[in-house]
């Protein structure tokens, strides 16, 4: 049987114990405190917003980015139409001021031997058109002549030929030629020689991009080897004559040309 003050000496020790007696412990947290207070160390759940807002930003960003080179390009672009559009107008309101140009006179003559024979005696008055060039007589006008007369005829086969006036003011008076080589697609046909008709288009003319230069007579193919193609124009001013050799529809063969230009008073 417990004795009354052994019983007594043991509750005065439990009473005199408290929370106090540990250090970092206030009695008041479990109090008034619960654990439904503790912050909530979810780190997952606090930093999704943030990815979420950051990822917002940065789709505003690159959206405001692609406005702004969609617009630069499309004021380039626009820009560029105008330059284009502005181009084409003065051009055409040079050549309307151009005055017209009168058509040339033309004439054949069944002379053929005779104008070979008597070229073949004169220097640089036969050359060869290979196949696929173009060959551009340069031809200035002069005080001393009122118009520009040509005679030309080949060997075998046929030829095209055109005329142009450059209004561009003359700085060289010497008669000069020009080689250059067709740009057309290998694939295109190989012509069928000799078998030529009347109006037939010459399909190796190019389109021309001068300002300055009108059209005499456009290129078409001439039987030149059938009969001596000649003719004349007279001068609407200063400038120069481009008389063009088209050879450049030909895929396999070449022209011998025989050709003759000179001034007229």
């Amino acid at each position: 049987m417990e004795r009354p003050g052994a019983a007594s000496e043991l509750q005065s020790r439990l009473s005199s114990l408290s929370l106090s007696a540990f250090p970092g412990v206030e009695p008041e947290q479990f109090v008034h405190q619960p654990l439904a207070r503790l912050q909530n160390t979810d780190l997952s759940q606090s930093s999704t917003p943030i990815t979420k807002q950051a990822d917002m930003e940065e789709s505003k960003e690159d959206s405001g980015q692609h406005a702004q080179a969609a617009a630069e390009q499309a004021h380039g672009e626009g820009d560029k139409e105008n330059n284009t559009a502005g181009s084409s107008q003065l051009s055409a309101e040079m050549k309307a001021q151009m005055p017209s140009l009168a058509s040339p006179t033309t004439w054949t003559s069944a002379a053929l031997k005779e104008l070979k024979a008597k070229l073949r005696m004169e220097q640089d008055s036969v050359v060869t058109v290979y196949r696929g060039d173009i060959m551009t007589v340069h031809v200035p006008t002069v005080p001393e002549a009122s118009k520009v007369c040509w005679e030309f005829a080949t060997d075998g086969y046929d030829i095209g030929f055109g005329i142009y006036f450059d209004w561009s003011p003359v700085t060289d008076r010497s008669i000069t030629v020009h080689i250059s080589e067709s740009s057309d697609d290998e694939d295109e046909e190989e012509e069928l020689e000799g078998q030529v008709g009347n109006g037939d288009v010459e399909k190796g003319s190019k389109n021309q991009t001068n300002s300055n230069l009108a059209e005499i007579l456009p290129v078409y193919r001439q039987d030149s080897h059938l009969s001596v193609n000649g003719g004349s124009h007279d001068f609407p001013g200063e400038g120069t004559y481009l008389l063009k050799f088209d050879n450049s529809y030909s895929l396999w063969r070449n022209k011998t040309l025989y050709y003759r230009v000179y001034y007229s008073a």
